[in-house]
């Protein structure tokens, strides 16, 4: 059997390599390297396929969780509530506000925030909530929404790997108030290093993101509130307006290898993600759980298959968030799911029959039970 990566980039580089080259090369010539003319297309493009009026270019997913959150003025004395099972970074974000982070369990068919423990972590406050779509599937969107405008909350998604993701029809970025995305280069729509985005549809809100991204400057010259250097650069804009051209046909090949994952897998005691009813979810990952991980991971490595661990120890356990006070089994279902889970791989280049022979490794493991 030939080697199976867990992800790769080569393939999909190579197809778009001219067209890559050709908008890099009009950057280059235009040397609008920062703000430039690319980033406000690209900006127009990405709002547009999300289905909202208005997007800013950000230098990372983390700075666009940040800056969500600065945007509605939330820091020292707030809290917001969100998930354990996610990447740090979600909580960091909140943290870096001064806000105090507050996070509810998960359901154990989606690995997705469980909305009916919302209303119990709501205090006075309160002022936002992030659900996670993690592994690429929108969370259930409409009660978290009831259970915020119930409460006045600001609902902050989190898309950093669901781009084009839909719930109801809707795409991810477009169900809640505002979106933080990522363009981590190994997510679904990839840079060729850092970048993020914000999505809304309250233009104010986009243009105050706008101002602190560059340094707090509302108009230019003026610094009428405290800023950073959040900026997307020009070039990666450009690069991921070609890129966002096969997003959904990307997305397509992924949701195809993970219909085969699923059929392979259907009759072995391996946990995957469901896909709850009104969601079309884009894979950005396909993790699988098991009471064996260590003999599956080892079988893995034997038939040189890659594989990956998103995420290990939930982000109540790690030691930077150990003045939150939350215990081990304090959110058992996101802790069993992320001890027990290990992620498969996933890109659009790969081939089914790889999924093939990835499933009959864990079939040789599952026998061993």
């Amino acid at each position: 059997m030939d080697n199976i990566p867990f992800f790769s980039l080569g393939e999909a580089t190579m197809k778009l390599r001219k067209e890559i080259d050709e908008a890099i090369a009009e950057v280059i010539d235009n040397t609008s390297f920062v703000l430039g003319p690319a980033l406000e297309n690209f900006e127009r493009t990405f709002a547009n396929y999300c289905g909202v009026d208005y997007c800013a270019g950000i230098s990372s997913g983390t700075a666009a969780l940040h800056m969500a959150l600065l945007g509605y003025g939330i820091g020292i004395g707030d809290e917001v509530i969100t998930v354990p099972n996610t990447f740090i970074a979600t909580v960091e974000a909140i943290a870096m506000t001064g806000a105090k982070p507050v996070l509810v369990d998960v359901l154990e068919d989606t690995a997705l925030i469980d909305p009916t423990k919302l209303e119990d972590a709501v205090t006075s406050k309160t002022k936002a909530i992030i659900p996670v779509h993690l592994f690429g599937q929108c969370c259930d969107m409409d009660p978290i929404i009831t259970v915020a405008e119930k409460h006045g909350l600001k609902v902050i998604e989190d898309s950093c790997q669901a781009h084009g993701a839909e719930y109801k029809g809707k795409k991810a970025g477009s169900l809640g108030d505002v979106a933080a995305f990522s363009f981590y280069p190994s997510k679904n729509l990839g840079a060729f290093g850092e970048g993020g985005a914000i999505t809304s549809n309250d233009e104010d809100f986009i243009a105050k993101i706008k101002g602190i991204r560059h340094h707090g400057q509302l108009r230019k010259n003026e610094h009428s509130i405290l800023g950073y250097n959040y900026r997307l650069h020009t070039i990666q804009a450009a690069i991921l307006k070609v890129k966002l051209k096969y997003l959904d046909e990307a997305n397509s090949k992924r949701r195809n290898l993970a219909e085969r994952y699923r059929n392979n897998l259907e009759k072995l005691p391996f946990w995957s993600q469901s896909e709850q009813e009104g969601c079309k979810a884009v894979y950005h990952l396909f993790p699988v759980a098991c009471s064996n991980k260590s003999e599956v991971t080892e079988a893995l490595d034997r038939a040189h298959i890659g594989w990956g661990e998103h995420y290990p120890v939930p982000v109540h356990l790690q030691p930077v968030f150990s003045y939150l006070e939350y215990e081990k089994g304090s959110f058992p279902i996101s802790e069993k799911l992320m001890k027990t889970s290990l992620t498969l791989p996933m890109f659009p280049e790969l081939k089914l029959s790889q999924v093939d022979e990835v499933c009959k490794v864990l079939e040789s493991v599952a026998s061993w039970n």
